[in-house]
């Protein structure tokens, strides 16, 4: 695992936005992992910068969201296929073909995971996954007990990750209660994993990350300290309750 530190969410976008850039410029063909929600909000916007001011193309990009609500349309402005569209894919020039996002309103859910799970297959697994972190330690939406072996699944969303979620909503009442979501062993099959951390309400969930623990299914993230190629930009309120001592010298701390 590497650790960058930054200052601010800010900053740990726009080291964020620079890394996965920097992937896509690199490689081709790229299959990019996306996650959804507030922390990487910003990383999409200095993408679609980098895009109208550098020319980076996306035309040889494929990507897999990580997950999508159950029961919500496509066009419902709190559905992960908005979300995208709206934070970052109308605005660049990647090939809609090559998007790929869970269909929450499938007649056969359990069949649209195990589809879902096949296409990222197809594609040779996922290059880059971005992550974000729940303070409970929820990966995608794989809560605490989620098996480290599970794959693309349904998932019934905690009460806690409902309240989080619920800013989003008129009302906690509006918000799901099952998702489908890449599972933790579909996660840990991608090649290279990005993980932004920012704020002091994620503070203890990535102090139990960096822990020498042994990796635990009551704290799904934990899992990720298995995975040879972690990054994890957190700043510094993320990094509230670690000092360096307490850091394991497995992890490479960069001042940026």
């Amino acid at each position: 695992m590497k650790l960058i530190k930054v200052k601010d969410y800010q900053e740990m976008s726009s080291v964020a936005s620079n890394y996965i850039s920097n992937q896509v410029r690199k490689h081709n063909p790229f299959t990019l992992g996306l996650a959804t929600g507030g922390t990487p909000k910003k990383t999409y916007e200095l993408l679609i910068d980098d895009h109208k001011n550098n020319g980076t193309s996306y035309s040889h990009v494929t990507t897999f969201n990580l997950d999508e609500y159950i029961g919500l349309t496509k066009e419902d402005s709190n559905s992960y296929h908005y979300y995208m569209k709206h934070a970052l894919f109308k605005y660049i020039d990647i090939n809609p073909k090559n998007i790929f996002i869970p269909d929450g309103l499938s007649e056969n859910i359990e069949q649209e995971c195990a589809e879902y799970e096949q296409k990222i297959r197809t594609y040779g697994g996922v290059n880059l996954q971005l992550l974000g972190i729940g303070a409970n330690g929820h990966i995608g939406f794989n809560e605490p007990g989620t098996p480290f072996s599970s794959q693309t699944h349904v998932v019934e969303l905690t009460p806690s990750t409902r309240t989080a979620n619920a800013r989003y909503f008129n009302s906690i009442k509006h918000v799901p209660t099952h998702a489908i979501t890449m599972g933790i062993a579909s996660i840990m099959a991608s090649k290279e994993i990005l993980l932004l951390v920012s704020g002091e309400e994620k503070s203890q969930a990535l102090k139990h990350l960096l822990s020498d623990e042994a990796p635990t299914e009551n704290f799904p993230a934990s899992i990720l300290r298995k995975h040879p190629c972690v990054t994890i930009i957190a700043d510094i309120d993320a990094l509230k309750d670690l000092d360096e001592k307490g850091v394991s010298s497995l992890y490479t701390m960069l001042n940026l």
